[in-house]
């Protein structure tokens, strides 16, 4: 897995510019102020901080036109007026942490990405990757669930990857159903039933909530994917991006640190269990 390339150093960066990609969900448009390269890998996260309010870990969505994006729900007593800020405003940012996705590791594999809710957002730019980049991977499937049609985000995205030669992509609503050649009625776990890859040389890449990972590793096993095909971004409460104050543990690691990207062997023995 690519190795984490961490800053301790607090830059200060500017906000250029602010999409609402639906209610309480924006995505954030920052200008690094510094002439210093930025190096991350897809899969990574920041710590943005509000001066005087704190910080929080959001998940690297994307780099366009010399810009950082992340979206950002709003939530919580640092997130609500982190999308109020108004472009020209600034904000801090220290990172980016942990590892990310595999991507290099799994060259001439067909690429499978599972996601839902706001999960889709660290994937997004490993998607992106590997469909421009589609000669060096094999057939790519996407996987998204949400619970309405109007909670997909980046709609219009969805619609170019599925544009793109040797590229599927499959999209469920828990709630309702929309008539669309590619929308189905359930959960996205279900959509693997109709998923076409090799499931002997496949990598499987998820991000969402873990009771839907859980559900999709049941599955994927039914399809005989081996649990080594398979890796997890997984959540929990980061406060400090440093492995330092503990609040992210699971079993011998922290999430923080050693993730937030696993191979899922390594966590299987801790993944899903209560208390964990």
């Amino acid at each position: 897995m690519n190795q984490p390339i961490a800053s301790f150093v607090p830059l200060t960066t500017t906000l250029m510019d602010k999409h609402q990609e639906s209610p309480g969900i924006f995505t954030l448009y920052l200008k690094l102020n510094t002439s210093a390269p930025f190096n991350f890998s897809f899969g990574q996260f920041n710590m943005l901080y509000l001066f005087g309010l704190g910080e929080v870990a959001i998940s690297i969505m994307g780099w366009r036109n010399n810009l950082l994006l992340h979206t950002i729900r709003a939530v919580g007593r640092v997130t609500q007026p982190l999308v109020q800020l108004e472009p020209g405003q600034q904000l801090g940012l220290r990172g980016p942490f942990g590892y990310g996705w595999p991507l290099e590791q799994t060259k001439g594999k067909d690429i499978v990405f599972i996601t839902a809710g706001l999960g889709c957002a660290p994937v997004v730019a490993a998607i992106n990757h590997t469909v421009e980049h589609k000669q060096h991977y094999g057939r790519i499937v996407i996987l998204q669930g949400v619970k309405h049609h109007n909670d997909l985000l980046w709609q219009t995205q969805y619609d170019h990857w599925q544009n793109t030669g040797n590229c599927q992509v499959l999209l469920a609503a828990s709630e309702e159903y929309k008539h669309r050649y590619k929308w189905r009625l359930g959960m996205v776990t279900e959509l693997l039933n109709f998923a076409e890859f090799d499931t002997e040389n496949c990598a499987v890449l998820m991000c969402g909530p873990e009771i839907m990972m859980l559900a999709a590793l049941k599955q994927l096993a039914k399809l005989h994917v081996a649990d080594e095909a398979v890796y997890l971004s997984l959540e929990r409460n980061f406060q400090c991006g440093q492995a330092s104050c503990g609040h992210c543990q699971l079993g011998p690691f922290f999430v923080c640190k050693d993730g937030p990207v696993f191979h899922y062997p390594t966590v299987k023995p801790w993944f899903g269990l209560s208390g964990i």
